[in-house]
């Protein structure tokens, strides 16, 4: 890993309230191909597969729908992979090409004229891939930082989930520990207080009615951890990193209303109660910041 002083040194300070971007999460990347190691360049990738995956999905429902620009893998790339797979033959060789679209093609094929018994939306098991895949990252503060999402968003679903009398255990993503707690527990904190520090700040942020402020609170909770596990390595490639978090934080704030929130929200909620599958989608799209 290198050491990035003259780039660190050089970046404006943001803030969370900040109401005008500094430069794009797109601008951000263009700017560190040119300066970060072949290395930690792939720890900036693996952030950016988030919106490959949105691109996947999108393919699939609508193939004529313009990708998200943020994402770089190609609808040709996508089709490529899937036709080597279903003709059985080797697939292309793509460094750009995370190996859990293999296997996540792999069992959208093995589904195809099938019953699917589990009923689990295919966004969902495309995120298990991702978040597993993520989390397996030589990179602690990589690791941690995609366990910290999906441990949030997974407890914000399983509260929701039983302020409205919803079963958890179906729109609970990933299978790591908290995972496996929420689905099972029907305690109060199921059963992660002594090893969640920061599920009491979740329960109480989760009582805000006020969905914009909850929004808030959530990121800021995402930004002292940031701020927090950054602390001393000021110069690394951590801190390169958690910077185009707080820009991607900043650039979703920038861009969203109270009124677009509230909206959503309620959507989500009502599609959730009538057994919609693209109800934790949605809902995780909210909190995935």
């Amino acid at each position: 890993m290198g050491k990035y002083y003259c780039l660190i040194a050089g970046l404006p300070n943001i803030a969370l309230d900040d109401s005008k971007l500094t430069y794009s999460v797109c601008d951000f990347r263009q700017e560190l191909d040119g300066v970060l190691t072949k290395a930690d360049k792939k720890l900036i990738d693996l952030f950016f597969l988030k919106f490959d995956n949105k691109n996947l999905i999108a393919q699939a429902k609508q193939p004529d729908s313009d990708p998200d620009p943020r994402g770089r893998i190609t609808y040709d790339e996508f089709n490529a992979l899937l036709k080597a797979l279903k003709e059985e033959e080797k697939p292309p060789k793509n460094d750009r090409m995370p190996p859990y679209f293999k296997e996540f093609f792999k069992l959208y094929l093995e589904s195809e004229g099938k019953e699917d018994k589990q009923d689990v939306p295919w966004e969902d098991r495309l995120a298990t891939l991702y978040y597993a895949y993520a989390m397996k990252n030589h990179n602690k503060f990589v690791a941690d930082w995609f366990e910290l999402n999906l441990n949030i968003n997974n407890m914000l679903t399983a509260i929701t989930c039983r302020k409205h009398g919803l079963d958890k255990a179906e729109y609970i993503v990933g299978d790591n520990e908290v995972a496996q707690a929420l689905r099972t527990s029907n305690a109060r904190d199921f059963g992660l207080g002594d090893t969640v520090d920061y599920l009491p700040d979740l329960q109480r942020i989760a009582e805000e009615t006020d969905l914009m402020v909850r929004e808030k609170k959530v990121d800021l909770l995402k930004w002292e951890w940031l701020e927090e596990h950054t602390f001393f390595k000021p110069f690394d490639i951590e801190s390169v990193f958690a910077y185009l978090l707080k820009l991607e934080m900043i650039e979703r704030w920038v861009t969203l209303d109270k009124g677009t929130g509230e909206k959503t929200f309620r959507e989500i909620v009502g599609a959730m109660k009538k057994g919609s599958e693209n109800a934790l989608e949605e809902f995780k799209r909210n909190n995935d910041k």
